[in-house]
């Protein structure tokens, strides 16, 4: 049994210990988790220095090193979010129905745990403290491997987890990480379909391409985020400003930052200068196709690429339509179906924008950055499904789950 088997086989003895908790017994264990990342504060945050250190070294853009970064504040955070996660209703154990039948066995729907998840991921060490505590609280082991960028800041982080674990007297096997960040050990990871029965990759489109096309494991795909913002021909221009300055700017790279605006005809000539000056102040760099331009010589003519592009930078695409049919059919047709937005003051326009998009979350006249676990009251989330499949949109712990038919009966056979 290799490294990544006897990981899989631990988690996957883990898991059967952890479908036997009860509830007060994950809430303890949880408090002890958020209490060990705080106890732990002075090496974890010395090892992600450490990553930073070697991110700038390696010239990874700002951006980035903005997701990688940690500081007391936002490990304060990840134990915060352990604690929020803790305080919400467990949902395994809940039967969701119950029907007789007219042979008299009664049929209902228990909730129960995936069982062992596995998680890859790229940058943000506050991931692994969020998954975790997903996982935990619904009854699931997980296995992480996070990238090589925060390798140091995952393994600190993961062994005060486990050591949390272990002060509450449970098996510290409920988290583990893979700390083999090299290509093979990953394609080697999405193998071990006999010891974990989900993957989720989050990170960027590579990483998802690549566990869909390798996995032998189940996917749900998560993450990348072209979001769009419509300005429509009612659009109301300040509210549209804020929107868009907050969907694009508060943080660049996260997966439902705005990449990409498209602006109704009958509005573009007087919208674009106010946009333009807004987001300059910003350093934002617009790229816009030949209208656009023409209204601007501020802005950078777009390619076909740049449509299809999130950039988690300071860049932005910019479409002028002359419908919303054509805003609709521009946006299904490079959006990555993570978080799209309209901005409004007609009624029907919204409405019509709701029923079409085809996206995991749709907006009327609000950022795309409220796409999250802990806005939507999910308490954190494992990632955004794009996907239609079992999950979609931000995945908080009823995601983590799947069901399980009880049968009661009193000594029915089949004829």
């Amino acid at each position: 049994m290799n490294y990544l088997e006897q990981l899989g086989s631990n988690a996957k003895k883990a898991a059967t210990e952890l479908n036997l908790l009860g509830h007060e017994k994950k809430m303890n264990a949880l408090r002890a988790c958020a209490q060990a990342l705080l106890d732990a504060k002075t090496e974890i945050l010395a090892a992600n220095e450490t990553d930073v250190t070697l991110a700038v070294a390696n010239g990874v853009k700002s951006s980035l090193i903005d997701r990688l970064r940690l500081s007391f504040e936002r490990l304060q955070g990840m134990a915060d979010g352990i604690l929020d996660i803790c305080a919400l209703p467990d949902p395994i154990g809940e039967v969701l129905s119950m029907t007789v039948r007219p042979n008299g066995l009664t049929i209902g729907q228990k909730v129960v745990p995936l069982g062992v998840v596995g998680i890859i991921y790229e940058s943000r060490p506050n991931v692994t403290s969020d998954a975790f505590a997903l996982c935990f609280k619904t009854g699931n082991a997980v296995i992480l491997r996070g990238g090589s960028d925060a390798i140091n800041s995952n393994k600190a982080i993961v062994t005060a987890l486990r050591h949390g674990l272990t002060i509450a007297g449970v098996t510290e096997d409920a988290v583990s990480l893979v700390e083999d960040t090299s290509r093979e050990a990953a394609r080697d990871f999405m193998k071990l379909n006999a010891y974990i029965d989900v993957l989720i990759p989050r990170g960027g489109a590579g990483l998802i391409k690549t566990a869909v096309e390798h996995s032998t494991i189940p996917v749900i795909e998560t993450g990348t985020g072209n979001c769009h913002v419509y300005v429509d021909e009612f659009a109301d221009f300040a509210m549209a400003l804020a929107i868009i300055d907050n969907a694009k700017t508060q943080r660049l790279g996260v997966c439902n930052a705005c990449e990409s605006l498209v602006i109704h005809s009958k509005v573009y000539q007087e919208f674009i200068p106010l946009l333009y000056d807004r987001l300059h102040d910003k350093e934002i760099e617009i790229r816009g196709d030949e209208r656009s331009c023409a209204i601007h010589t501020g802005l950078v003519p777009a390619t076909e690429e740049d449509y299809a592009t999130e950039y988690l930078d300071k860049m932005i695409s910019l479409k002028v339509v002359d419908s919303i049919e054509e805003a609709i059919a521009h946006i299904n047709y490079y959006s990555t179906k993570h978080s799209e937005a309209i901005v409004t003051k007609d009624y029907d326009r919204s409405m019509k924008f709701l029923n079409e998009i085809d996206s995991a979350a749709v907006y009327v006249n609000a950022s795309t950055r409220f796409t999250d676990g802990y806005e939507f009251g999910f308490g954190a989330e494992i990632g955004i499904s794009t996907q239609k499949l079992h999950a979609r949109g931000p995945m908080g712990l009823k995601a983590l789950t799947t069901i399980k038919y009880i049968i009661f009966g009193n000594g029915q056979i089949r004829k």
